[in-house]
Parts: structure tokens; sequence; C-alpha cells
């Protein structure tokens, strides 16, 4: 139990589970590692806020934390949803269910809860956590974070706070247009985003594009190779990083294509916002530290020539990948703490 006063929490809504995580007045954070319940969001808001708090109770005794003692909530979650955690009234991939089309979730979970509650999307709140984890929470430092999983999220953190914008679409790193035809063994391939984009960062850095686009293109050149007579295109694409790992040529040549692309972003967000540092997250780097090495080697060979100034950029990856979101969600509540004197 934490001998403060005032404890935190942080929720990250998935779609199959949620995270939890508390953080204390102090800065400690009260749970190490995945603290995990069944997500049910596919059921609709009224089984998944219940869900949440049923979780919520469950992560509390683990951490022998007394409920009067939890005078916050940050929660993130999948987007598309607004600043204020208003989901898109168009739905999406984790909030099928008919009931969530503009569903303020923050709210909702503010009245299931009876506390206040902040809301962040998943991939700036994972953005936050890192920024946070290398320059800690007083800082002045900007950083920009790049998530590869099933799409591409991120986020851009400037003086500790999440630059979100106008709508909440501030940080929609995977929609922004690189000069992707420049990058070699592309040659033919027409990268499309589900959003519609084509060259987008997402439709080259993510596990979808490698399903939709990256090992087709590849396997036709190489009709040979062991997962071309894989029956299951899904199943294929999850395979391609272990076999990356062991030295696979053509596994290789879909990560240097992934790798190239997240250094033709990282060039423009350096032209635009001259970060400290550059994260990156997600499955391309949870591996092992050889392979690690070699992905960040090839961001690196794939950044146009910088001003001198800038080459000693760093580029971290991600602290704490699995529980980056979470974290990030408590970190924001206890920001939101500190401003409103709760």
């Amino acid at each position: 139990m934490s001998p403060a006063e005032k404890v935190v929490a942080g929720i990250d809504l998935g779609g199959t589970a949620i995270n939890y995580t508390f953080l204390d007045e102090r800065g400690q954070f009260l749970i190490d590692g995945l603290c995990e319940h069944p997500a049910r969001s596919v059921e609709g808001p009224d089984v998944c806020l219940t869900q949440i708090e049923d979780g919520l109770r469950a992560a509390a005794e683990r951490a022998g934390l007394p409920s009067e003692k939890l005078v916050a909530v940050g929660l993130d979650t999948p987007g598309p949803a607004s600043a204020a955690g208003v989901l898109s009234r168009r739905g999406s991939t984790n909030f099928v269910h008919p009931e969530w089309a503009g569903f303020d979730m923050r709210a909702g979970l503010e009245r299931r809860l009876g506390l206040p509650v902040s809301y962040l999307n998943d991939g700036n709140a994972a953005a936050l956590w890192g920024h946070v984890a290398i320059f800690g929470s007083e800082n002045e430092a900007t950083s920009v974070s790049a998530i590869i999983g099933t799409g591409l999220g991120g986020g851009v953190i400037t003086g500790g706070r999440v630059v979100t914008g106008r709508n909440g679409f501030g940080g929609e790193l995977g929609h922004v247009l690189i000069p992707w035809t420049t990058i070699s063994g592309v040659e033919g391939l027409v990268p499309r985003c589900n959003c519609g984009r084509t060259g987008d960062l997402e439709s080259l850095c993510s596990l979808t594009a490698i399903r939709q686009s990256l090992l087709p293109h590849f396997l036709a050149r190489h009709p040979g190779h062991p997962l071309a007579a894989e029956a299951d295109m899904a199943t294929a694409a999850k395979r391609v990083r272990g076999l990356a790992e062991r030295g696979d040529e053509l596994c290789r040549a879909i990560f240097s294509v992934q790798a190239r692309a997240l250094g033709l972003f990282f060039d423009e967000m350096i032209n635009i916002f001259d970060p400290d540092a550059l994260i990156v997250g997600g499955g391309a780097v949870e591996t092992d530290e050889a392979f690690r090495r070699w992905f960040i080697a090839e961001i690196r060979a794939g950044m146009p020539t910088q001003r001198e100034e800038q080459a000693d950029l760093p580029i971290h990856v991600m602290p704490s990948g699995d529980t980056a979101g979470a974290r990030g969600a408590a970190i924001d509540a206890a920001r939101m703490v500190r401003e409103r004197r709760l």
C-alpha cells in the first residue's frame, strides 16, 4: 500500500483486454507490469463500463489500495474520438456496437465511477508515458513517438503536454503522407491505408500494411518462400517478425521498408518540431536486442541527411511498452488533479 494520500488510476481500454495501473502523488507506480481484465467493448457501453469498473476494483485489491485514496482516473481508448472522449459516430473496429456511435466515453465512465476522468487516445497516452519516462514530469522538452501495431499510433509531446489539436486528432501520425516511392524495394507497390489515403505512414508501417500490401508484394517476387504456402495471409503476416529476427531475407526486407518509411516520417517531424527525442514503440521493437539495434539503424539509414546540429538526435525505444497506455493515462489524470487542485 502506498503511504501517499492521493492516488490516480490509469486505464488502457484495448480490443481484448483492459490494463490498469495506479500512480501516487510521489510519482510512484503501484503495479509493476500488466494488470489485465477482459475487455467487452463489442457488447456495448453498459457492459463495457461495468467491466471497466469491475476490473478497477480487482486491480485496487491487487495493489492494496483503499478506495478512499483514489481521487481521479485517466482513460485511454483506441480512436477515432474527440479530445474530450466522444467516440466517432462512424464507429471503429473496437466499438462496433451501435450504441457506441457518438458515445461520450469520458463522461460515461465519470458517471459510473463517481470520480473525475481525463481522456486520451491510446497512441497519445503511450507517447506521454514514453516522454515522461525519458525526460521526467517537469520539462520543456519535445518528443515525437511512433507506435507500430495493427495500425500506426503515436503522439507529439511538448512541455510535458500532449498536442491534441482542435478536434482531438493531433498526433494522428499514421496518416501523415510520406515520399514512399523513394524507398528501395517498393517499385510497383500501391500502399493503401484503411483511411483512404495512399502512401501515408500506416499504409507502410503497421501489421495491417504487412498483411495487405508488403507481404503479398514480396511473395509475388519470391513465390518459393515458405510463407507463400500459408493459406491465410493474416496468419502469415504474424509470422514475419519472428522470421525476420532469425535473419530471413524476405522478412528482413519487409521490416527494412517499414524502418525506412519511419526514417522519412521522422525527417518530416524533425523539420516541423525540432524535437529533443524520437521514440519508437510497438511490435517491431518489442523483440530481441540484436533485431532492435538493426531496426533502429535502418530507421537512421532511411532519414535524409540532416543539419549537423541534428545528427545526434536520439531514437529511443518505448520503455515498458506493454504498460505504456495505462501509465500515460495515469500521468494525464495526475496532471488533471494538479490543475484542478482535487
